[in-house]
């Protein structure tokens, strides 16, 4: 056992002496030793409750005859990071709960993994650190919060962020607003829409590295609690087997991890996290393929923010293994991967169906023929850019209009909020991407505001930040190269024509090649925004958004 490096023969007495201060005895001690990473706290919704969860896995690894150990990883929640200083620092928190595991766990030589996590940056970043490390391992999420209730309506957190927009124009009261807060989010999980840490966790399940269920199944029903078990259990089998992340996330495992990313209509935020994640796992993945895989997957969801639907709903309907059973009819899944079930995709899905056919659309009746993101290119982002185009108005998927330029987030909520922008404008913040942010803010308060106001069918908006997954409308992230390091974007000026065609993954800005190269000759880099500790250190290694924002090599 790998764990015989710090508790067999007789030269680990003192290692041995040091458990049993913590009251392990001999026969634990001779077991497997399974690390359970807890990313409990009493700041992020989705992570409330997952000491509960920490605990059905421990009981899960006793029951499979391991020795459970638990320790803990930081998490920040983006909701409550939004539109602050706060953000910065969300994306850049991946890498280091990527770190912090790896550095438990090799110091620490544990058997096997089980990762308890839930939202947004805890879910990629114990992905990859379970790659990094290719020990045995299954992850655990929370799961999904429940829909609130409002009006007879389900309603959630991004109906809040609407809100403030709908005050702001008059179409709805500060009472009712404070109505709407007060019951949009009913309970512990994560937010309940398809936005990114449900993306992540369904994700996560299609690639095979959580267990059926670990998507969709809500965080309140104690099928999670038994599921959480069965991952405590299931770790040990793959410890006796020898069965380990990088034989489970293959090159075809991303590649039905994508294909369920399109028919979902995932976050746009996936497509920073699987090419990390894949990174882990020496295999390359480029945002052309992207595109390739979105041409051939159609859009059968739409949940919120694109549709009524909510991840409750989608697990009634059949979850991820209906949606794969689904889109294997096309031959649209490798049906030949091992998953952490020690079973293959195959096998998985043999029993699985669409329960509701109005929830997961049949491949004959797609909400759209392609999936749910594009990635865009043009003069604007040679490297690239990304744009959820199933929650895009159809009206808004051909589009041209004048740029509003702002420096930064909280100058465009400003404009937004005081009804600066008009219908045809589309703002552009820059200097928010990876390293000018640094860590590539979210901008759901300005695409909420926008959709709040009733504009999202008239403005788009193009930033080298990025997006929630609650983000609606004709919202164009992840800019590459960004403004921090000289792209185009820099050079856009007040008053610029910019060309979107969704349809045509184009998007320019109509300025001659003359008038650029004056505005490049003036141009310089701009002082960092932040001059000292990690946010700092973060920007100097960093890399574009068109590479998933990983570390430059050697700055792991």
């Amino acid at each position: 056992m790998r764990s015989d490096r710090m508790k067999s023969g007789l030269e680990k007495a003192p290692h041995r002496s040091l458990f049993k201060a913590m009251g392990y005895t001999d026969t634990e001690l001779s077991r497997p030793l399974i690390g359970v990473v807890n990313s409990a706290n009493e700041i992020i919704p989705g992570h409330i409750h997952l000491n509960n969860i920490a605990r059905a896995a421990k009981d899960g690894v006793r029951m499979a005859g391991g020795t459970p150990i638990e320790f803990s990883t930081i998490g920040v929640c983006d909701g409550i990071a939004m539109n602050h200083e706060g953000m910065k620092y969300s994306l850049a928190s991946r890498e280091l709960i990527a770190d912090s595991i790896e550095i438990m766990a090799r110091a620490h030589p544990f058997d096997g993994l089980v990762l308890v996590t839930n939202c947004d940056k805890i879910v990629p970043g114990m992905l990859m650190a379970a790659l990094r490390l290719n020990i045995p391992a299954v992850v655990i999420s929370g799961g999904p919060m429940l829909a609130g209730r409002y009006n007879g309506q389900d309603i959630d957190l991004i109906t809040v962020f609407e809100g403030v927009g709908k005050v702001k124009a008059g179409l709805i009261s500060e009472q009712e607003l404070q109505s709407i807060e007060d019951t949009a989010c009913p309970g512990c999980g994560s937010c309940s829409g398809m936005f990114t840490a449900n993306s992540i966790n369904c994700l996560t399940e299609a690639m095979g590295l959580g267990l059926p269920g670990n998507g969709t199944i809500p965080a309140v029903h104690a099928a999670r609690i038994r599921l959480a078990k069965s991952a405590g259990m299931q770790v040990m089998e793959l410890v006796n087997r020898g069965i380990c992340p990088r034989d489970i996330a293959t090159s075809d495992a991303f590649h039905n991890a994508l294909a369920v990313d399109m028919a979902l209509g995932c976050s746009t935020n996936t497509i920073l996290h699987v090419p990390a994640i894949a990174h882990e796992a020496g295999i390359d993945l480029n945002l052309n393929l992207i595109n390739e895989i979105s041409t051939k997957v159609p859009n059968l969801c739409h949940l919120s923010p694109a549709g009524p639907h909510h991840v409750q709903d989608l697990n009634e309907a059949g979850g991820i293994p209906a949606i794969m059973a689904e889109l294997s009819k096309n031959n649209l899944i490798e049906l030949n991967c091992l998953t952490v079930t020690g079973k293959t995709v195959k096998e998985n899905i043999v029993q699985a169906e669409i329960k509701d056919d109005s929830v997961i659309r049949r491949l004959d009746n797609p909400y759209h023929p392609e999936g749910g993101i594009a990635i865009l290119r043009g003069n604007l982002a040679t490297d690239g850019a990304v744009v959820k185009q199933s929650a895009v108005a159809p009206e808004m998927l051909q589009s041209q209009g004048k740029a509003r330029v702002f420096d930064s987030e909280e100058e465009a909520v400003e404009a937004i909020l005081g009804k600066r922008i008009k219908a045809g404008d589309v703002i552009v913040i820059r200097y928010e991407g990876p390293k000018g942010g640094p860590g590539m803010r979210e901008m759901l308060t300005p695409t909420s505001a926008i959709a709040g106001m009733g504009l999202d069918k008239d403005v788009a908006l193009i930033t080298d930040g990025r997006f929630s997954g609650g983000t609606r409308g004709a919202a164009l992230g992840h800019v590459s190269p960004e403004a921090a390091e000289g792209g185009l974007i820099a050079l856009v000026e007040e008053g610029d024509i910019i060309e979107i065609d969704i349809p045509a993954k184009s998007i320019t800005l109509k300025v001659d090649e003359e008038t650029l190269d004056k505005r490049r000759k003036l141009w310089t880099s701009p002082p960092p925004k932040i001059k000292e500790g990690y946010a700092y250190r973060y920007a100097q290694m960093v890399t574009s958004a068109s590479t998933g924002a990983i570390f430059k090599e050697g700055g792991k």
